[in-house]
């Protein structure tokens, strides 16, 4: 991967074949392919199946992200390793996790990336205390909070959907018990390692889309899409078209 991780262990649950399909191969269509001399669009449909060496571990039971990391625990061992949810794609050529390795080798701490947000959306988010303002986009870490409202948030920036963690971090979700819901909140196994070590934040500056918000997965579709030599040139006629005819050009 772009990052230069190549061992990936993919957390699925009931009903998630497609994911563990999408990163098979598919022997008859690459036949096909290769029989017919399509050699660029079977580059295209090896390119998933080749990325890293991919695993898949089941969440049995959908108890919230602390337990979906605690199922890596037997795949991971006494490594650090690095947790990217699904749910937030980052569109930057894996600028934000190079940044968060770096912050690692250096520190030898876990590292969670975090952006600034307003005060409305921070209570849909885990938020941070940090020790003193960024500097070159890193800070350390005092406190973590999960979902706080805006008059108790401890800051304003929001965890991210990106965390590197040292192996300590299991030892702290067997530890936590679940909270609302049953589940066992990855915020809380934080706060716990955060009174054993160090942890730093990462500041992402731009390219975060939380797909679970509309508009951010309209927009994240559309920049991808212009993003591809195959398909951006004309998409974005496409764009300018439907702008003029709705007056908006």
């Amino acid at each position: 991967m772009q990052a230069g991780l190549s061992d990936v262990l993919i957390v699925t649950g009931r009903s998630k074949r497609a994911v563990e399909d999408h990163f098979d191969r598919n022997l008859e269509l690459e036949h096909a392919l290769e029989r017919g001399g399509r050699d660029e669009l079977l580059k295209q449909v090896n390119f998933a199946t080749e990325l890293a060496e991919i695993h898949y571990a089941r969440q049995r039971d959908p108890l919230g992200l602390g337990h979906a990391v605690a199922v890596a625990r037997h795949h991971v061992g006494r490594e650090p390793f690095a947790v990217l949810l699904p749910d937030e794609i980052m569109v930057d050529n894996a600028a934000l996790l190079r940044g968060m390795l770096d912050v690692y080798e250096r520190e030898h701490a876990s590292v969670i990336a975090v952006q600034k947000v307003t005060p409305e959306e921070i209570s849909s988010y885990g938020c941070i205390d940090p020790v003193a303002p960024p500097r070159d986009g890193v800070m350390e870490m005092r406190g973590i909070v999960e979902k706080p409202a805006a008059d108790q948030a401890p800051s304003n920036f929001a965890v991210s959907g990106r965390y590197l963690f040292t192996p300590e971090i299991f030892d702290a979700l067997a530890r936590i018990t679940p909270g609302r819901g049953g589940e066992l909140q990855l915020t809380d196994a934080i706060a716990l390692l955060l009174e054993q070590q160090k942890i730093f934040a990462y500041v992402c500056e731009r390219g975060r889309y939380d797909i679970g918000q509309k508009l951010d997965f309209l927009r994240a579709n559309v920049e991808l899409a212009l993003d591809r030599p195959d398909l951006g040139p004309e998409f974005a006629a496409i764009l300018r078209d439907i702008m003029r005819q709705r007056g908006l050009l």
